[in-house]
C-alpha cells in the first residue's frame, strides 16, 4: 500500500510537470523559497528490505539538484542568510536552504564533497547523543530486528502477539504497522522499552547501529569549520517530544546546544525539531525553542516559505527530499508549490 501511495505521488508530480502546471502554479504558490530536508545521501543499496528509503537520495542526484537549482536562477543560502532575508523581507530572488538530519556517516562521506563541489551551504542538525555513540536510533533497530526473523513475537497492547514476516511484501507491512503503533504509545519512554525488548530478544546491538550510522565528534570537527557548513541542534536523545514533559524538552533543546557548543566551539542558533511533524512537535515546542532563545524552528511540516513565516521563526515548515522524489522533474514541481499547497488546503501558514 505504501508504495502504491508513493506511486501515485510521483505520477502526480510527473503529470504535473509535463501538463506545465508548475509554471502557472509558482506565481500564486511558490513563495519566496524553501527549506530541503535530507537525512540520508548514499548510493541506492540492493538490499530489497529498505523501509527507510524514504529518507534517501543518492549523491548523483544532490549533485544534479544544486546545479539545476542554479540554472534556475535560485539561490542556494545558509540559514542565517534566509532568516536575514525572511526578517528583511528581502525577496528579489528566490532561495533554497539544504539541511541534513541527524548526523549520519554519509553526511561526510558522500554529501560534504558535493557541497563543496558547488561552493553551496548547508546545515546539519545533530542529535548529540549519535556523535556520543550513546544514540538509540530505535526505528533503524526495529528495521534490523524484522529484517532478521520470518516471525515477531512482541507484547503489544497487554497480549504477546505473533506477527508473520516472511517475505520483503509483508516485512514493509509489518514495519509499517510496528512502527504506526510505537508513535502512538503514550510517552517515549514507552516507545524505546518496546523497541529495547525487541532488540534483546532478537539479538540485535542498539550501540552497534549508532557506530555504524553515525559520525563521531571528531568526524564532525573535521568538517564544521568549514564556513559552508551551519551546525544546528537536534536535541540529545531525539525524543518525540510532544510525548515528554515540557520541562524534559526544555532541556533536551537546551542540552543539545551546550553540548555542541563544548565540543565543536559554536553554540547553535538553528534547531530542528526531532521527528517534527504536527503530533510530535506542536506550538508548546515551538514557545519552548523561542522561549530558550533559538533563532529558528524547523519542522517536518511540508510547505514552501512566504513573507509571513517572519512571524513564525520557530514553526517554519521543510520539504523532504527522498525516495519517492527522484528526478529533476518532480523537484521542479515541488518548488512551484503547488503540491504542498494542496495537501495544506491552500492554507499558506501551518503552525496551529
Amino acid at each position: 500500500m505504501a508504495d502504491t501511495k508513493k506511486a501515485f505521488a510521483r505520477a502526480g508530480l510527473e503529470a504535473l510537470y509535463f501538463i506545465g502546471m508548475h509554471h502557472l502554479a509558482r506565481p500564486l504558490f511558490g513563495g519566496v523559497g524553501a527549506i530541503l530536508s535530507i537525512h540520508h545521501v548514499r548510493p541506492r543499496r540492493k538490499v530489497a528490505f529498505q523501509p527507510n528509503r524514504g529518507l534517501e537520495v543518492s549523491p548523483r542526484f544532490l549533485d544534479a539538484a544544486i546545479g539545476e537549482l542554479r540554472r534556475w536562477k535560485i539561490d542556494v543560502v545558509s540559514l542565517d542568510e534566509m532568516h536575514r532575508r525572511l526578517t528583511e523581507r528581502d525577496f528579489k530572488r528566490r532561495f533554497v536552504c539544504f539541511t541534513l538530519d541527524g548526523g549520519y556517516s554519509d553526511h561526510k562521506e558522500w554529501a560534504y564533497s558535493i557541497f563543496k563541489k558547488h561552493d553551496a551551504p548547508f546545515a546539519m542538525f545533530l542529535p548529540t547523543s549519535f556523535a556520543d555513540r550513546r544514540g538509540d536510533l530505535w526505528w533503524q533497530v526495529l528495521e534490523a530486528v524484522v529484517a532478521k526473523t520470518d516471525e515477531i513475537l512482541m507484547l503489544m497492547n497487554g497480549r504477546e502477539q505473533r506477527i508473520e514476516c516472511a517475505d520483503v511484501a509483508e516485512k514493509e507491512r509489518v514495519y509499517a504497522g510496528i512502527y504506526d503503533w510505537l508513535m502512538r504509545r503514550e510517552t517515549d519512554d514507552e516507545i524505546r522499552e518496546s523497541v529495547r525488548d525487541l532488540a534483546a530478544r532478537y539479538h540485535v546491538d542498539i550501540p552497534e547501529i549508532c557506530n555504524r550510522e553515525c559520525l563521531t565528534w571528531e568526524q564532525l570537527g573535521e568538517i564544521a569549520y568549514d564556513p559552508l557548513v551551519t551546525v544546528g541542534a537536534h536535541s540529545v536523545t531525539f525524543p518525540v517530544l510532544s510525548k515528554i514533559p515540557a520541562a524534559r524538552a526544555a532541556s533536551e533543546l537546551n542540552m543539545s546546544r551546550a553540548v555542541i557548543e563544548g565540543a565543536l566551539g559554536n553554540a547553535p542558533a538553528h534547531l530542528a525539531y526531532p521527528f517534527g511533524e504536527r503530533d510530535t512537535a506542536g506550538l508548546r515546542e515551538f514557545k519552548i525553542a523561542s522561549d530558550l532563545g533559538f533563532t529558528t524552528g524547523f519542522t517536518a511540516r511540508p510547505g514552501m516559505l512566504y513573507p509571513g513565516h517572519a512571524n513564525h521563526l520557530h514553526a517554519l515548515p521543510r520539504i523532504a527530499l527522498g525516495g519517492k522524489y527522484r528526478n529533476l522533474r518532480q523537484l521542479r514541481v515541488l518548488l512551484s508549490g503547488l503540491p504542498t499547497t494542496l495537501g495544506n488546503g491552500f492554507r499558506r501558514i501551518n503552525v496551529s
